[in-house]
Parts: structure tokens; C-alpha cells; sequence
């Protein structure tokens, strides 16, 4: 009993948080941003960051677009 009201209260609130997208559309997008960013080194970090925040907040956890990043600058 309390586990199918617990079940109820989190696909609630999953109705109201935005669709997560998924690693290949986060992939892409940064993909994208590199075509445009241009980064050419680890010192680059910060403004591809930038961009990728302002494109992929809340769509997507953040720590995994740092790691995606960070092994693409390598």
C-alpha cells in the first residue's frame, strides 16, 4: 500500500519536471558547440562549459557534460 502511494506521488512530480535528454542528443549538442567554440585546449574548458550550461541546464545531468567535454578536449 504505501509503495503504490509512493509510486503515485513520484509520477506526479515526474509529470512536472522537463524531459531529460538523452546521451546521444547531449553528444550532439556538444558536438555542435565545439563546431562553434573551436576550443583548442584544456584551457578552452570554461568557455565551452559556458556554452553547454546555457543550452543543457536542466535537460541533463551537468557532471556528465563536464566528463563528455573534458574527454573530447583530450
Amino acid at each position: 500500500d504505501l509503495s503504490e502511494k509512493t509510486q503515485s506521488e513520484v509520477d506526479m512530480l515526474m509529470a512536472y519536471l522537463p524531459e531529460q535528454l538523452s546521451e546521444e542528443e547531449v553528444v550532439k549538442i556538444i558536438d555542435e558547440i565545439f563546431a562553434e567554440v573551436k576550443p583548442e585546449s584544456q584551457k578552452d574548458m570554461g568557455k565551452v562549459m559556458k556554452e553547454a550550461t546555457a543550452r543543457l541546464k536542466g535537460k541533463t545531468d551537468m557532471k556528465e557534460v563536464s566528463n563528455i567535454i573534458k574527454e573530447k578536449l583530450q
